[in-house]
């Protein structure tokens, strides 16, 4: 979905870019790289996620408090964050088509089912955990939503917030039952054969993994539902409240974002993230958000700050006009370093290259992508997988 990762391109009866949204897109994308790029690397990868094999947070040592805090930083936050900025863009093509008068949702709901499409075989062919499939279930609903009264929105948003902050307080108490009666804490180990079908399996071995496992690997988008509803919307009302805008109102907005977010969220993550591995869903799908808003406010606040862009701020705003190959690229990126179709390098090296070859591969990636995407703009006005989009919705 091409406008609902990359803001609307400037051409008759659609808004100009707002560059701050573009940054934001860049920054979510990496961002989100920060806690996928653990899973790849992990013995066991994708699976390790459901077996608790990524191990916890610990700040024991040097190597493992930096590991702990990338991930902290990383995990739930800047997921919630591209998930803000989807239910942005899907405002800006909603505005678009009203101020065309065009029915709405129309044409829409092709791109959300392409999307679906895409996100389909990225699951297969390249991510278990990928995030475009429910992302496109949920713009079906938010779209309709979008013709209702604010009235209505309003209630579907809270409701969703309510339905959502029951449902991880219930699967807490599960965990935390589970282990005051001795049950295993922090998953258990991840099995020797799926360590090997990772490490030294071929690839359509692992793409039947995945098929055959699709239940198990498509839980989070189930369970973060009624999350994903509440996020798109309040991105819809923060584009529509002016919180992307460069004059006092989104200064504003953005101010109080970032304090109340990061004043909040913060310490909320440190504190669950300290008490064990029973208050993940708490961390990931509650203090998550909410640091998600604060990162939301603090990138706009540095990037007032820029009086002249350079590489970085420029690097972003390239793989934020490209969002959507860039989420791809990232993973096919990690996939061919970290498992055994490729470098394989995630068993290759041993537990004393940890977390610095970890950190260096991200690193790495994100750098590819901002100059690959800088590059690509040059000459073409959307990445690659933009333009198939736009090719197959005309066709």
């Amino acid at each position: 979905m091409t406008e609902t990762l990359t803001s609307a391109a400037t051409t008759p009866g659609r808004p100009a870019r707002l560059p701050l949204l573009d940054v934001m897109r860049g920054v979510a994308i990496l961002g989100t790289l920060m806690t996928n790029v653990w899973i790849f690397t992990s013995p066991g990868a994708e699976w390790a996620v459901l077996s608790g094999g990524q191990g916890e947070m610990s700040f024991d040592s040097v190597p493992a408090a930096a590991e702990s805090t990338m991930r902290l930083l990383a995990n739930g936050k800047f997921l919630s964050l591209l998930t803000i900025l989807f239910g942005v863009g899907l405002a800006i093509q909603y505005s678009a088509a009203e101020r065309r008068g065009a029915p709405w949702p129309g044409r829409y709901r092709w791109r959300a089912l392409f999307l679906f499409a895409e996100g389909t075989v990225h699951f297969l062919l390249v991510f278990a955990w990928d995030v475009l499939m429910g992302y496109a279930v949920t713009a079906l609903l938010v779209a309709w939503l979008l013709t209702r009264t604010p009235k209505a929105r309003h209630r579907v948003m809270w409701w969703a917030a309510g339905l959502h902050l029951a449902l991880i307080g219930l699967l807490t108490a599960g965990l935390l039952a589970e282990g005051s009666q001795g049950g295993t804490q922090g998953g258990e180990s991840v099995p020797p054969e799926v360590v090997d079908l990772y490490a030294h399996g071929g690839y359509l071995e692992q793409v039947r993994f995945r098929l055959d496992n699709a239940l198990d690997f498509r839980m989070e988008p189930l369970l973060s539902f009624c999350l994903l509803v509440f996020l798109f919307l309040l991105g819809v009302r923060l584009f529509r409240a002016g919180a992307f805008g460069s004059d006092a109102t989104g200064r504003r907005l953005r101010a109080r974002l970032l304090a109340w977010g990061l004043g909040l969220g913060l310490p909320l993550s440190v504190a669950l993230s300290q008490a064990g591995p029973d208050l993940f869903f708490l961390d990931r799908y509650v203090a998550g958000p909410l640091m998600a808003l604060g990162y939301l406010g603090l990138t706009g606040a540095l990037v007032e700050r820029v009086r002249r862009p350079g590489p970085l701020l420029n690097g972003l705003t390239a793989v934020g006009r490209t969002a959507l190959s860039g989420y791809v690229v990232q993973n096919v990126l990690c996939v061919f370093v970290s498992y055994g179709i490729g470098l394989g390098l995630a068993h290759r090296l041993d537990e004393s290259w940890r977390p610095w070859w970890v950190m260096g591969l991200w690193a790495l990636v994100c750098a590819v992508l901002m100059a690959g995407s800088t590059l690509w703009l040059r000459r073409f006005r959307t990445g690659p997988l933009e333009s198939v989009q736009k090719w197959a919705l005309r066709h």
